[in-house]
């Protein structure tokens, strides 16, 4: 008898997590290598709302790196429009302009792979306008550290989507997307984020990363939504093939750099796709709650999305801890690796 895609455990891991005190909502899909899907949803569109019907859009939050941004650049160099080693001044010559700064050299495989030496974040929703940002943010003097360390940069990623924008000749918020991923959810059909204490208000339907927010809802490291179907299929496209071309998504996929794909986090100790996945696994996470894991080896891959800052990010509770249980629980019905 074949074991349910979704197992009684799993479930149960979702049924406890969407409680006062965590998420008002969960949902999980998986798919297979030959295409056989399952879903479930849990919870509620925010706490004393509606229930879950399984259409509702979710912020990705920092899946839009792999999704959007990393995705983008790997066609571009597909269609011979960037090379992965150019270096960022050819494709943004203004960048950092009278500074004395090695960013220029860096390439855009650095910055893909976060090994480009610049810093996580920074505050750039307190410095004005979209427009006043946009114009900042090339000219800041940004601390660069030796390359090849993998220091996690949201602000490297805002530099890729400020290389797409040059490259493609329109707005990031112009570029087009798959079905079932938007920069635009309908509000009603929403999952909640956080009461935002910046913006003073429960957020639905708009960014709730401050940064991609002040931007105008879209930038290289967040803005995206989707759907649990829209991301299903974006994860049968990696495992089943048809994503990129086969020698892009090759790079999309294998390990570039410790621990690193070129759009990916590769399986390591304390991963967020749990500890019984193969050595081959990748996945990526989003703030917001969310997740998307590829496993080719074990034949599946699986999209868990919560708002687990819903109604504040300061709640403690260990969306870590679900996306290792729900991994785990998932990989122990797939059975051994094959030889």
């Amino acid at each position: 008898m074949t074991a349910p895609l979704i197992p009684e455990r799993t479930a149960a891991l979702l049924h406890a997590a969407a409680r006062p005190g965590g998420p008002s909502a969960a949902a999980l899909g998986v798919v297979t290598a030959d295409g056989q899907r399952a879903t479930l949803h849990v919870g509620h569109t925010q706490h004393g709302g509606p229930a879950l019907t399984g259409h509702e859009w979710w912020d990705l939050a920092s899946l839009t790196k792999p999704l959007l941004t990393a995705r983008a650049i790997l066609r571009a160099t597909e269609d011979g429009l960037c090379d992965l080693d150019d270096p960022l001044g050819r494709w943004l010559p203004d960048l950092a302009w009278m500074q004395s700064t090695s960013l220029r050299d860096r390439t855009l495989r650095q910055l893909l792979t976060h090994t480009a030496g610049l810093g996580a974040w920074t505050r750039l929703y307190t410095w004005g306008d979209a427009s006043t940002i946009r114009a900042r943010f090339l000219q800041e003097p940004w601390e660069v550290g030796p390359p090849g360390e993998v220091r996690y940069s949201d602000l490297g990623y805002v530099l890729l989507g400020r290389v797409l924008e040059r490259l493609r000749q329109q707005p990031l918020h112009t570029f087009p997307v798959d079905p079932g991923l938007t920069f635009t959810p309908p509000p009603d059909q929403t999952v909640a984020t956080e009461q935002c204490t910046w913006r003073e208000r429960l957020l639905i339907g708009e960014t709730h990363d401050e940064n991609a927010a002040a931007l105008g809802g879209v930038a290289g490291h967040a803005g995206l939504f989707g759907t649990l179907t829209g991301m299903l299929d974006q994860a049968e496209g990696l495992l089943r093939g048809g994503w990129l071309s086969p020698a892009a998504q090759r790079l999309a996929l294998n390990t570039q750099v410790p621990e690193r794909t070129l759009a990916f986090v590769s399986a390591c100790p304390g991963w967020s796709g749990g500890s019984l996945c193969s050595p081959h696994a990748v996945g990526h996470t989003g703030f917001t709650g969310t997740g998307l894991w590829i496993d080719p080896p074990r034949g599946h891959a699986w999209v868990l999305l919560t708002n687990r800052v819903h109604p504040t990010r300061h709640s403690g509770f260990d969306i870590q801890g679900l996306r290792q249980a729900v991994g785990n629980t998932l990989a122990t019905r797939t059975g051994a690796l094959p030889a």
